[in-house]
């Protein structure tokens, strides 16, 4: 049985700061992800794409990200476990019993979720021929945008990702965007650029069609759109895009005896904590008045959980706030000599 101050679910960017906390204020702390591969949703859905809203780094991919943040954990020992799911959370007298779907049995006194939208996969196009071009020249997430360069593109969907994909592709590929309203949902920035570059021709936008047909035998040719009014457009191009949000599940933790409401996890906005105690939740899979889905928000969350967590893992020692600039003890644990 593997023991620890605190077990964090979910290796994502808000995990991951979450680990450096905990690090940082002299407690011990693995993490459990389901993927392959550590980054959470930045890695999988958007490691090419552009990131604007982390204080002091005026633009990164979730790549960037990912990487700066296990940069940051380098000075410290973090046991990661991927490929595998938390599948059970059981009370013990003062600790929990958490085991995973490769048997794996842990126990602490904290659990943190961090675990973004829980498990998720891409809504998908309804044409069957879809199928069999996935993952060659149809996507529903971009991990690599140079395979695009000189390329026709048609992009699919009226949200954040399907804007934003549409401008920063349009630098260097031919892009038409397609979508079955006249309004978008991103934000007006955004729609405002799209607007612009379509005027300049960088773009063609095509509203109130959906995707009727798929043309090409090993690799796409081009494909048939179909408006509102019947009228079939038929569009050639190299590779098609969906983005039409995420079927999200909330998978094993449904189960853990957790305030949950629309599948995500009720918290306080001291701890992080949720009605169970020792449990926290935080990142976007969790909720409380005036929640804002920010990266930034997550980090906030997840350092208070993490001194929350300190409590429960050494109850006889008190805690005591310091700041990385003056105390040579938080130096020492970074790695770095006091002045």
């Amino acid at each position: 049985m593997n023991k620890t101050d605190a077990l964090i679910i979910g290796a994502g960017p808000t995990g991951l700061f979450t680990a450096h906390q905990l690090k940082l204020i002299g407690l011990d702390c693995e993490i459990v992800d389901n993927l392959d591969k550590i980054g959470g949703q930045c890695i999988e859905l958007y490691p090419d794409k552009p990131i604007y809203d982390i204080p002091a780094v005026p633009e990164c991919t979730g790549e960037e990200l990912t990487n700066n943040l296990i940069n940051q954990l380098k000075p410290f020992d973090i046991k990661f476990h991927l490929s595998e799911r938390v599948d059970e959370v059981k009370k013990d007298t003062d600790k929990w019993i958490v085991k995973t779907s490769k048997g794996k049995t842990f126990s602490t006194p904290n659990v943190i979720i961090a675990g973004g939208v829980g498990s998720f996969e891409p809504r998908k196009f309804a044409p069957k021929e879809c199928e069999k071009f996935e993952n060659k020249s149809l996507f529903y997430s971009i991990k690599d945008k140079k395979i695009f360069e000189g390329k026709a593109v048609t992009i699919f969907g009226g949200g954040d990702s399907a804007l934003d994909w549409a401008v920063e592709l349009s630098k260097n590929s031919k892009v038409n965007l397609v979508h079955r309203r006249d309004e978008f949902r991103g934000a007006q920035a955004t729609v405002d650029q799209v607007k612009e570059l379509e005027k300049s021709g960088k773009i063609n936008v095509f509203t109130k069609f959906q995707l009727s047909k798929v043309n090409g035998s090993n690799e796409i040719e081009s494909i048939d759109i179909k408006h509102d009014n019947n009228e079939i457009k038929n569009i050639e191009t190299d590779y098609l895009l969906g983005f039409f949000g995420l079927i999200m599940q909330l998978g094993p933790i449904a189960n853990w005896g957790l305030n949950i409401d629309k599948k995500t996890i009720q918290v306080d906005t001291e701890k992080f904590e949720t009605n169970q105690k020792g449990i926290y939740a935080i990142g976007d899979i969790c909720t409380y008045p005036g929640k804002l889905k920010l990266i930034l928000s997550g980090f906030h969350e997840g350092a208070l959980a993490a001194r929350a967590c300190f409590k429960l893992a050494r109850p006889n020692e008190k805690y005591r706030f310091e700041f990385t600039t003056t105390s040579s003890n938080l130096l020492k644990r970074l790695g770095k000599k006091s002045d």
